[in-house]
């Protein structure tokens, strides 16, 4: 089984020597691995050049079913573990960082706390990224805007709610409102996360006929706050993200406001490791579930931060 599980790590990482480290194995036993399932295979799954490390079309072919082996025997062996009760068990979460930065850490203290012994694998990405790992088996479960969930097969409960703020540089003439219309805002160079499937403020210009002036497409909400700080646009971030940061920017409540429900997304409870339900389940204990929000009707009660 760690053959599959060396092809696994190295799609992941992108190359054998990295994932040889994460394995705790040398480079050369993962490069045995590799070649003695390729054997069996008769094929090729890697090619390996100066840029690095890629899949071939066979490689690509195979990954999925390559997956779902390692994937399974993983399942397998959690059911046995399972069968003697929680210990040892690891609990596998795709996430966001505004969650897992600010969010996540405090959940999973409070769960080690009765469960000492598990342990936590924290996969990030966006919304799009974080539905396809829970899809393919890589995660027990994925914390996402649900209505960001396209696969009607997926199960979705949501948690809680959000208030996305309006962040500009502190000296920006829009800075000394106590709240921002949203017109207004999109009205100036505008700096966009870009988080997969659903953009909330996308969503919610569109509701109300805004058309945003983007200037910047961007994948990370810190370097967002950085640009936003050298005065190269505005934009929106999520009130989670934007605790505790030292980036000199004003943080302001929106008018209309504007929220996200955070939830987390499965295949089937039923399916899962033990101790992946049981953090579920303490994850809606925490949390009663919600109506969906539409952009018109929020009701989220944003701290009025100011500048920072």
């Amino acid at each position: 089984m760690n053959r599959y599980r060396a092809v696994v790590k190295i799609v992941e990482t992108g190359g054998f020597t990295r994932a040889a480290e994460e394995l705790g194995y040398t480079q050369p036993a993962v490069s045995q691995m590799v070649q003695s399932l390729e054997e069996e295979l008769d094929t090729v799954l890697f090619i390996r050049s100066k840029k690095g490390v890629t899949l071939t079309p066979d490689g690509t072919e195979l990954l999925p079913y390559i997956k779902n082996i390692y994937h399974a025997h993983r399942e397998l062996m959690e059911k046995r573990s399972e069968m003697e009760g929680i210990q040892n068990a690891t609990i596998r979460i795709g996430t966001f960082a505004s969650v897992s930065c600010h969010w996540l850490p405090g959940l999973i203290k409070d769960f080690k706390e009765k469960h000492p012994s598990v342990s936590f694998e924290l996969y990030q990405g966006d919304y799009s990224a974080i539905e396809h790992l829970v899809k393919d088996g890589s995660v027990d479960f994925g914390l996402i805007n649900p209505r960001a969930v396209a696969d009607p097969e997926l199960k979705t409960i949501p948690l809680r709610k959000d208030p996305m703020l309006a962040v500009l540089p502190p000296s920006h003439r829009l800075a000394a409102q106590k709240k921002i219309v949203l017109k207004e805002l999109a009205a100036e160079p505008f700096i966009l996360l870009e988080e997969g499937s659903l953009s909330e403020p996308m969503e919610c210009f569109r509701e109300h006929e805004i058309q945003p002036n983007i200037q910047y497409i961007v994948h990370d909400d810190y370097t967002i706050m950085a640009m936003i700080e050298k005065g190269l646009g505005v934009g929106i971030l999520s009130e989670l993200i934007l605790n505790r940061v030292d980036y000199k920017i004003a943080v302001k409540e929106t008018e209309p406001p504007l929220a996200r429900n955070i939830g987390v997304t499965f295949k089937d409870k039923k399916i899962l490791p033990i101790a992946s339900r049981q953090f579920l389940d303490f994850l809606t204990e925490v949390y009663k579930e919600l109506p969906g929000l539409n952009c018109p009707g929020v009701n989220g009660n944003a701290a009025i931060t100011g500048i920072k």
